[in-house]
C-alpha cells in the first residue's frame, strides 16, 4: 500500500512537471496535457487511483491546495488594476452569473433530462472557471491588458461566489426534499449570508494583522511566507466549518487585502507561491482526472454531449451579451470573453461531493451530475485551450508575437541600438525615468516608457508591454545588476543582461556575484565607457539578414561588435561571453552589429 503511494506521488510529480515543460517549450496549453495525463495513468491504464490509494484523506488534501491556489489568484488582485475591467467584473458576477445559472438550469433539464434539482446544481457548477485554469492561460498569451484583467478578475471572483451558490443550491434541493421549500428563507439564505460576512472578515482582519506585524518589524524574514500560507490555510479551514465554500471567499479575500495593503516583503511570497502553483495545479489535474472511474465515462451519452455544446456556444455567450450590453467593451472583447471560459478543479471538486448527497436525497438522475461536469470540463479546457491564442489574433486582442526587449537607460548607445530595432519591426521599449534623457528617443519616434524599474508603478507599467528580455545599459554598473537581478524572475535569469560593469568585477569569486546582476552583454571589455565613445566617433547600429557564412563568422570580425541575432517569431540571442555555447546565427536571421562610420555609410 505505502509502496503504490509512494509510486503514484513519483509518478504525478514527474508526469505534472514533464508536461508543464513541454507546454512551455512548444508552446501548448498545460492543462490540456495534464487532463490527458490524467486519463491515461488513471482510467486508461489504471495506474494511479487518488481517492482508493488515499482514502478519506484525498478530499480534504484536495481542498487545502485548492485554497493555495485561490489565495495565490487573491493575490494577483490589486484595486488599481481594477479600472482596467471594473465595470464588466461587476457585471459579470451581479448579471452574467445568475443568467449563467438560470440558462444552465434550463439546458441540463430540458436537453440532458437531469431532475429540476440536480438541473440547478449543475447550472450553479458551470458558473464557475476558476483560476486553476484561466491564470495558466493568461500567462502563456499575450492578451491586451483589458481583456485580460477581465478573465483574471472574473475566474478569482466568481470561483468562490460559484462555489457558494452551488452549495447553497445543493443544500436547498437536498432540504427541500425532506422538509419543505420554506427552510429557504427561515434557514438557509440567513446562513449564507452570515457565513459569507464572516468569511470576509476572517479574510481581511488577519491581513490586517499581518501588515502591522511586517511593518513593526515583529517578524523575522524566515517566517513570513510560511506565516501567510499557514494563514491562508487556517482561514479557509475555519470559513468552511460556517459552510461549504465559504473557504473560498476567506483565503481570496486574505491575498486579495494582503496586496492592497501593500504589505512589505510580498514579492518573495509571490515568487515562491507561484512555482508552488505550478506544481499544484500540475497535481490536481492530474489527481482529479485519474480519479474519474471509468463508470462515469461509460455514461456520458448525446444528450450529455448535447448540453455541453449548448453550455460552450449558447449559455455562455448569452449570459455574457445580456450583462455587457451598454458597457464600453468592444464587440470583439465580448465575444471573446462570451467564448473563453474553462472549467476546472472547483467545478470537479464540488459535483464529486454533490453525486453523493443527491443519491442519498432520492434524486433518480444523480449519477448524472459528474458525468455532465466532467464533459463540460473536459471540452472547455481542450477547446478553450487550443483556440484561446488564434481566436484572441483573429480579433486583435494580443499583444504582438513577436519577441520584444527592453533597454534600461536611455543615452546616446542604447537610443541608436532602440532606433536600428525599431526600423527594422523588431518591438523593442526604452525606459528611463529622466524625461531628459528621453527627449533625444522621443524625437526619433521610438517607444518609451518614463518610470523607474525598481519601484511598483515601473514593474507593472513594464509588465503590460510585450517584453520578452532585457539589457540594463545605464551608466551605473551597480544599478544594472539591481535592475537584472530584481527582474530576473520575470524574465528568466537568461534573459535579462547588462552591459560589462568592467572585466574586475566579472571575477566569478571576487567579483560581482553572478546571482546580483545579469549576464554580460557581449565581451567583458564592452563596459559603458567604451560604447559611449564608439558612438562619439560615428559608430553605428546596422542590421542584415544572416547568411551561410554567419554561422561561423559572428562575433569573430574585426572592427565589428555583433550584439543580437534575431529569429522572427521565436527570440532574440543576446551574445554573451558567459554563454556555455556561442550564438550560432541562421540564414534568415536578422543580425544586429555596431559598425565603424565607414562601414555604416556603406551598410545605409
Amino acid at each position: 500500500m505505502a509502496f503504490d503511494i509512494l509510486i503514484g506521488i513519483l509518478s504525478t510529480l514527474g508526469a505534472g512537471i514533464a508536461a508543464q515543460w513541454v507546454a512551455w517549450r512548444f508552446r501548448l496549453p498545460a492543462i490540456v496535457l495534464l487532463f490527458a495525463l490524467g486519463l491515461i495513468l488513471g482510467p486508461g491504464l489504471n495506474i494511479l487511483h487518488p481517492s482508493a490509494s488515499l482514502g478519506w484523506l484525498f478530499r480534504p488534501v484536495v481542498s487545502l491546495v485548492v485554497a493555495i491556489v485561490v489565495f495565490e489568484g487573491g493575490l494577483l488582485l490589486d484595486f488599481r488594476q481594477l479600472r482596467e475591467a471594473g465595470e464588466g467584473v461587476v457585471r459579470l458576477t451581479l448579471l452574467a452569473l445568475p443568467i449563467n445559472w438560470a440558462l444552465g438550469t434550463l439546458a441540463a433539464h430540458y436537453v440532458a433530462h437531469l431532475e429540476w434539482g440536480v438541473a440547478a446544481l449543475f447550472g450553479a457548477i458551470i458558473t464557475v472557471t476558476g483560476p486553476t485554469v484561466v491564470l495558466p492561460l493568461l500567462r502563456h498569451n499575450k492578451l491586451k491588458p483589458r481583456v485580460a484583467a477581465f478573465l483574471r478578475w472574473e475566474a478569482i471572483i466568481n470561483d468562490p461566489i460559484g462555489a457558494i451558490l452551488a452549495a447553497v443550491v445543493l443544500q436547498f434541493v437536498t432540504v427541500r426534499a425532506a422538509e419543505g421549500p420554506g427552510t429557504l428563507v427561515t434557514e438557509i439564505l440567513p446562513d449564507m449570508v452570515s457565513s459569507t460576512v464572516v468569511s470576509v472578515a476572517a479574510g481581511i482582519l488577519p491581513a490586517y494583522c499581518v501588515n502591522q506585524l511586517f511593518r513593526r518589524d515583529l517578524m523575522p524574514e524566515s517566517l513570513k511566507t510560511p506565516l501567510l500560507l499557514t494563514l491562508a490555510l487556517v482561514i479557509f479551514s475555519l470559513c468552511n466549518l460556517t459552510m461549504e465554500g465559504a473557504g473560498l471567499v476567506g483565503a481570496t479575500v486574505f491575498g486579495m487585502a494582503l496586496t492592497n495593503l501593500h504589505v512589505p516583503g510580498l514579492s518573495e511570497l509571490r515568487r515562491m507561491k507561484e512555482s508552488l502553483v505550478v506544481l499544484f495545479v500540475s497535481v490536481l489535474f492530474i489527481l482529479l482526472t485519474a480519479d474519474l472511474h471509468r463508470g462515469v465515462l461509460a455514461r456520458l451519452s448525446f444528450p450529455i454531449l448535447g448540453l455541453t455544446v449548448l453550455v460552450l456556444c449558447v449559455v455562455r455567450p448569452l449570459a455574457i451579451f445580456f450583462s455587457t450590453l451598454g458597457t464600453k467593451l468592444t464587440w470583439q472583447e465580448r465575444v471573446f470573453v462570451g467564448w473563453i471560459a474553462p472549467r476546472g478543479i472547483v467545478a470537479a471538486a464540488v459535483a464529486g461531493a454533490a453525486g453523493l448527497r443527491l443519491a442519498d436525497a432520492g434524486f433518480a438522475s444523480s449519477d448524472l451530475i459528474m458525468p455532465a461536469v466532467f464533459c463540460v470540463i473536459a471540452v472547455t479546457m481542450i477547446v478553450h485551450g487550443f483556440s484561446l491564442r488564434p481566436l484572441a489574433r483573429r480579433l486583435g486582442l494580443t499583444l504582438s508575437n513577436e519577441p520584444a526587449l527592453a533597454i534600461i537607460g536611455a543615452n546616446p548607445w542604447s537610443v541608436e541600438l532602440a532606433a536600428c530595432l525599431h526600423r527594422e519591426g523588431v518591438p523593442v521599449l526604452l525606459v528611463d525615468n529622466r524625461s531628459s534623457a528621453l527627449m533625444a528617443a522621443a524625437r526619433r519616434g521610438l517607444p518609451l516608457l518614463r518610470a523607474e524599474l525598481l519601484s511598483q508603478y515601473g514593474e507593472e507599467a513594464l509588465e503590460e508591454r510585450p517584453v520578452d528580455y532585457l539589457i540594463a545599459a545605464t551608466p551605473d554598473g551597480i544599478y544594472n545588476g539591481l535592475v537584472c537581478a530584481h527582474m530576473a524572475p520575470h524574465f528568466g535569469r537568461e534573459r535579462v543582461f547588462q552591459i560589462s560593469p568592467g572585466v574586475a568585477r566579472l571575477d566569478l569569486y571576487h567579483g560581482v556575484s553572478r546571482d546580483a546582476r545579469g549576464k554580460v552583454m557581449g565581451e567583458p571589455s564592452w563596459n559603458y565607457g567604451l560604447l559611449d565613445s564608439l558612438v562619439e566617433k560615428g559608430w553605428r547600429c546596422v542590421a542584415r539578414p544572416a547568411t551561410e557564412s554567419d554561422g561561423a563568422d559572428f562575433g569573430k570580425i574585426a572592427n565589428r561588435l555583433d550584439l543580437l541575432s534575431i529569429r522572427r517569431g521565436v527570440a532574440i540571442f543576446i551574445r554573451s561571453a558567459e554563454d556555455e555555447t556561442s550564438v550560432t546565427p541562421q540564414p534568415g536571421d536578422l543580425l544586429v552589429s555596431m559598425v565603424a562610420p565607414e562601414a555604416a555609410v556603406a551598410a545605409a
